[in-house]
């Protein structure tokens, strides 16, 4: 791993990255440690720390309560900046509820799967039904169709996700380093799906530290082997950071 630096600017993703993956998305909690090391991880930072995960911003401010950092909701279509203003990049049309409807039926009537509608995305979960995934697939790929080219498949860890197109978590973190607290800093993003591949490609461009959670293919440049080990890390990093000042 990277040698420590204070000048440190920090993007997590949450699910298998920070927290453990669960069977379902309602399952994955977080405790008053996860809460007391995101707290600290944000003031020795000061301030540059934000959530950059799949999960609507309702969601995660939810998940973290009372606690609300910087974050980027559902791959980037949503994005929260250090001064708390909330920009979305999309708006549920008629269109896209036509287009989604099929699909919640679809979950309804297979047992195992999970229909998350997030709001201006939604995710197709089968990992408690793994072989339903190619239909699935086929199933995700037909709203998509019907949709055209504005909106884009997002695959992941045994889920399908269908969300708005030219968004992707690796924009979301170039539109927070252009922005204080986090600008001239050095960005450091922990992620383990492939979504987050789009945020490893942007953070080694900007000279930073890319850090892969668990196993798979990457382009990220650094390896933690598990969400426990990327805690213990972040948890290194605070107890060897001096604290900044506020953002």
């Amino acid at each position: 791993m990277p040698p420590f630096a204070s000048n440190w600017a920090f993007f997590l993703d949450i699910d298998g990255t920070l927290l453990d993956i669960a069977a379902l998305p309602a399952a994955v909690h977080a405790g008053a440690a996860d809460f007391e090391l995101l707290t600290a991880l944000y003031e020795a930072a000061g301030g540059a720390a934000a959530l950059v995960s799949g999960r609507p911003i309702a969601g995660i401010d939810k998940m973290f309560a009372p606690l609300k950092l910087p974050a980027a909701g559902q791959h980037g279509v949503e994005r929260r900046d250090a001064r708390g203003k909330v920009r979305r990049h999309a708006l549920a049309s008629e269109t896209w509820r036509a287009a989604i409807l099929p699909l919640r039926r679809y979950a309804a009537q297979h047992e195992g799967l999970i229909f998350e509608d997030k709001g201006l995305s939604i995710a197709l979960h089968y990992r408690l039904a793994p072989e339903l995934e190619e239909d699935v697939r086929a199933a995700v790929r037909k709203a998509a169709a019907q949709l055209g080219e504005r909106y884009e498949v997002q695959p992941g860890k045994m889920v399908l996700e269908l969300r708005p197109g030219g968004r992707n978590k690796g924009i979301a973190i170039e539109e927070f380093m252009r922005e204080r607290p986090f600008a001239r800093r050095v960005p450091v993003f922990l992620g383990d799906d492939v979504s987050d591949e789009y945020g490893f490609t942007v953070v080694n461009r900007l000279g930073g530290h890319s850090v892969k959670v668990g196993d798979g293919p990457t382009v990220a440049r650094w390896k933690l082997s598990d969400p426990s080990a990327a805690r213990a890390w972040l948890a290194q990093w605070i107890a060897a950071a001096p604290v900044e000042s506020g953002p």
